[in-house]
């Protein structure tokens, strides 16, 4: 048997002017690189009073992808392939994405971006730890940059870590991931400006899911119709849609999901919609990195039950109270409390109620969606009563209220995404407070 010979790519010799092509900026949302110098500024200020000589980013698509939102944060680049980084205190940084043959005849991230011009074929720890070696970084410290969240904990993956320790034996390796969440508290005028988008596109969604959830439609035809609004208006292709479906009227004993839209796979099942049903849904639209928070619940029929008209017109009054709620000054437990009210004074029960930051990655911190002392604390505000909201914070409503003494498993939801303002919170989705109704 003859040995298999060497791989030698072909040799086409490149024109000594080639570059990646520009044209794509055109069609690719952009952060400008004053935004871009504002971010790098301020993580090496805080890496020379720390005292960093560089961060290395490890970067996966954990939790839909938002293991990539520091990365995504720092250098505008956000694959499901993941991604690894590292950032000198002096000098430019380096980004390891993607497999080889992905990458040839150049990386297409120089076509789509201008933040960062230096990217390597992926070759995990050792790559990294090979050009921090070269850089004379190996004695140094180092912090590592994961993910974290309000309900996710701080993650890598644990062969990484290792090896790094191993190829780096003499340098001081520490977790510095909360910093990145910390820097990402308040948004700028720019991310802003994303997450406006954002919502302009989630409104599209919202119409979509009214129009297409009619009797005769299967979920996965109002699903894959809600997807393609996203993606056909300009929206990452990232699906986070927890849906359900089901009928408001059955029998006692036989439990439904419907207080909350469940996650793929559960959801979207073939099972054809009819009259009397509910569809609810939860989803994120993502635009230029940044992930815009809608809940919406559509009916499908002409007259919902009273208990259940009752309930969605409770909800309205907490997306109003969250407008109120949600503004520079107050304190986070003042702020919940006064979203919760109407659904205390009408005695409704709730899942999710209260609201969660948002941005590169949700949840931020902090949650506030779980009644004290229930769930994990990092999700029911432990912690954070007297922490206040400062303009810029944004955030994702969650009002999930059902009515346990009339069905203990069928509710409404409902939710817009908001910036705290000083007098009122400026909502970027503008969800419909009509219960939509279809025949």
């Amino acid at each position: 048997m003859q040995p298999l010979a060497a791989f030698k790519p072909t040799k086409v010799a490149l024109a000594p002017d080639a570059r990646p092509t520009k044209e794509l900026l055109k069609y690719t949302p952009q952060l400008s690189l004053k935004e871009r110098d504002r971010r790098w500024d301020r993580l090496r200020k805080y890496m020379r009073i720390a005292g960093f000589d560089a961060m290395v980013f490890l970067g996966n698509d954990l939790y839909w992808g938002m293991g990539m939102a520091n990365i995504r944060y720092m250098f505008q680049v956000d694959s499901n392939i993941g991604a690894d980084a590292l950032f000198p205190l002096i000098g430019a940084p380096v980004i390891w994405n993607s497999v080889q043959h992905m990458n040839r005849p150049t990386s297409a991230y120089l076509s789509i971006q201008e933040w960062v011009d230096d990217f390597r074929d992926r070759g995990g720890p050792k790559a990294i730890a090979s050009e921090i070696r070269k850089q004379g970084l190996d004695r140094s410290r180092i912090g590592l940059i994961g993910f974290n969240g309000a309900i996710q904990l701080t993650s890598f993956l644990q062969s990484d870590i290792e090896m790094l320790r191993s190829e780096l034996p003499q340098a001081n390796l520490s977790d510095a991931t909360p910093i990145l969440s910390y820097f990402r508290l308040v948004k700028s005028d720019e991310e802003i400006g994303m997450l406006r988008e954002a919502g302009r596109i989630a409104r599209k969604v919202v119409d979509t899911m009214i129009e297409s959830s009619r009797p005769g439609r299967t979920e996965a035809e109002v699903y894959a119709d809600m997807i393609r609004t996203q993606i056909a208006n300009g929206a990452d292709p990232n699906v986070f849609n927890l849906f359900s479906s089901g009928p408001v009227e059955h029998p006692r004993h036989e439990l439904w999901h419907l207080l909350h839209g469940s996650e793929q796979p559960v959801a979207p099942t073939r099972r054809p919609l009819q009259r009397g049903d509910l569809v609810i849904s939860e989803f994120h639209t993502k635009y230029g990195g940044y992930r815009c928070h809608t809940e919406f619940t559509v009916y499908v029929g002409k007259e919902p039950p009273a208990q259940l008209r009752r309930i969605w017109d409770v909800s309205v009054e907490c997306l109003e109270a969250s407008k109120q709620a949600l503004i520079a000054g107050r304190t986070f437990k003042e702020a919940w409390e006064i979203v919760r009210r109407p659904a205390d004074r009408a005695g409704l029960d709730y899942v999710e109620l209260g609201f969660h930051m948002m941005g590169t990655a949700s949840p931020e911190f902090a949650s506030m969606v779980y009644p004290p002392g229930y769930g994990r604390p990092n999700a029911n505000g432990w912690g954070t009563d007297d922490l206040v909201l400062e303009e810029g914070m944004t955030f994702g409503n969650n009002i999930d209220l059902h009515d346990s003494a009339w069905k203990p498993d069928v509710g409404c939801m409902l939710a817009d995404f908001m910036v705290v303002r000083p007098n009122r919170a400026e909502c970027l989705v503008n969800v419909p407070t009509e219960m939509a109704c279809t025949g």
